[in-house]
This record gives C-alpha cells, structure tokens and sequence, in this order.
C-alpha cells in the first residue's frame, strides 16, 4: 500500500457528538468521563467541549481531566438565532459569553456557532418557517457578524458558522448567500462535510470556491440509500440520525480523502473535527467506531 501523502496542516479530533451526546445532561448518554478516556484510547488528540455543561463548567477542573489524558480543546460550540432580530442579542450573549469563556480558558481560539433549528431535534415539531424573509436574513447576517466582533474584542476567539440540516444556513444556495453577506474578518464556516451533503452541497466545489472562507473543519458522512429516502418522505433530522443516516467512514458520502486534501491545498491550519451523529446510541459503540475512523484518516494522511 503507498504511504499516503501527509496532510501535515489538518489537526485531526474528534467530539462528544460521536458518543452520542446532543445534550448537557441526558440518561442515554455516556457519562462524560467515558467520553474522555474513550476519545483518547481512540488515538484522538484535539477535542471540543460539545453542548455546554457536558464537560465540567469548572476552567481548573475542565483543564486538569482534559490534560491528564493529553488532550487539548479546539472550540466550544452555541446555537444561536440571530435571525430573530436585536431583541435576542442580550440573551444570546449571556449564553455565548459563559462557553466563550471556558473554551478560552481551556487555550482554545474557536467558537463553534449553529444556527437555531426551525424544527425541534427531538419532536420534530416545525417551529418556524424554514425559509427566512429578506429582512430576517439582513438581522442573521448582521447578527452574526456583531457576534464575531464581539467574541474577538472579549474573548480572543474566532467565530466559525456551522451549516446544520433543518436551521436556516443548510443548502448551498442558503451557505453561499450567507458567506455573500457577511465580513470574512469577522465571520468565518465551520464546514461540516455531512450536514452540506445532507443538504445537497459539495463540499470540494465549497472549499475550492470560498477557501477563504474555511474557518474549520467537521468531518461527518451521510449513508446515499438511507439520505434518499429521509429526503423522499422529508424526516426530520432528529428521526433520520436514528434510522442511521450518518454513517461511519468511509462507507458514505462524501470522499474525506479528496475533502481533507483540498482543505491542505488551502495552505493554512485547519481543524477537522469527527462527528458522526449518534443519538441516541448502546453505549459500548461509540469507541470501536472511534478506533476504526482515526485508523481510516491516517490512511488520508491525517
């Protein structure tokens, strides 16, 4: 087998999101310690801290359990509905400032930031209309760009805006529009290669077209037989994650391989963090998955 060409600018890591945690606090879950020695015995070195209150909200403590297994943060992750206007920014920057300071305190410099879901990732109940008004999308745009600024004035930390299925930044035309309208000095994308397939996006043409753009990797893939049905019958995103429709690396979609290697091409450092959506899931199968996808990207190079 030919040794694979080193992608020496991706800093591989992984998330609470591939052992099934959505939630701070949730009897499905794996207790959050597992979750720690499990991503390190999978040969993972960089980490994100996943919903706010999973991990200790204490900064010593949250340090000193990430450092004994010799792990180190990349981000801390919000949701945020910006496109509601100026009256959330108050409530929405009391939330961004609590994660904002412990992933700063952990030596981190990314701030993962998901737009509101119109529909709940529970119930699947439709919340809001999926698609926004002219002036609902300037109030997101401008949002968003006001909480880059400030998260970089106080905290130190870049924004990165996750397009995510069933929220209002999903499809290519939705992510394009959003990358047209706002200041890459102040808001950046954290590309995650199965949400954008989810939502019929090519993530190579993405990272080949907005490079610049790129703030951060999530590397994720969707099952095609099992995405063409959830589309055919529009199921929610809650329900398609627990009929299996992201799947382990590397039996979907997209190719990592030419994924990560456009990102290198990028000339800049990168994180590309593993997700595979999970919940809810036995809680003796996450590490097994772990082990076989670290495996898989060092055989991209990663």
């Amino acid at each position: 087998m030919a040794t694979p060409t080193p992608l020496d600018r991706i800093r591989v890591g992984s998330a609470p999101d591939s052992w099934g945690v959505w939630f701070p606090d949730d009897p499905q879950q794996v207790p959050w310690e597992r979750f720690l020695d499990e991503v390190s015995e999978a040969g993972y070195d960089w980490i994100e801290l996943g919903p706010y209150g999973y991990l200790p909200t204490d900064p010593a403590r949250l340090r000193d359990e990430v450092a004994r297994r010799n792990l180190k943060v990349s981000a801390g992750t919000v949701f945020t509905g910006m496109h509601r206007g100026p009256s959330v920014w108050a409530q929405t920057w009391a939330h961004v400032s609590q994660v904002a300071s412990l992933t700063r305190a952990t030596g981190a410099r990314h701030l993962v930031v998901i737009p509101s879901f119109w529909r709940d990732d529970k119930t699947a109940e439709i919340l809001e209309p999926p698609e926004l008004t002219a002036e609902q999308w300037a109030h997101l745009t401008k949002g968003m760009e006001r909480l880059g600024h400030e998260v970089k004035e106080t905290y130190g930390l870049d924004i990165v805006v996750h397009p995510h299925a069933d929220t209002h930044i999903d499809t290519e035309d939705h992510v394009e529009r959003f990358l047209d309208s706002t200041d890459t000095d102040l808001v950046n994308l954290c590309l995650d290669t199965g949400h954008y397939a989810y939502c019929g996006g090519d993530s190579v043409k993405l990272i080949e077209t907005y490079g610049e753009r790129i703030g951060y990797l999530h590397l994720k893939q969707v099952d095609p037989d099992i995405l063409a049905d959830v589309v055919a019958h529009e199921v929610p995103f809650g329900p398609a994650v627990q009929r299996g429709v992201m799947c382990e690396p590397p039996s979907g979609v997209p190719e990592l391989g030419p994924v990560l290697t456009a990102a290198q091409q990028l000339g800049v450092e990168l994180f590309a963090i593993v997700e595979q959506d999970m919940y809810p899931c036995e809680p003796d199968k996450p590490l097994p998955i772990a082990v076989r996808t670290r495996r898989f990207l060092r055989s991209c190079g990663a």
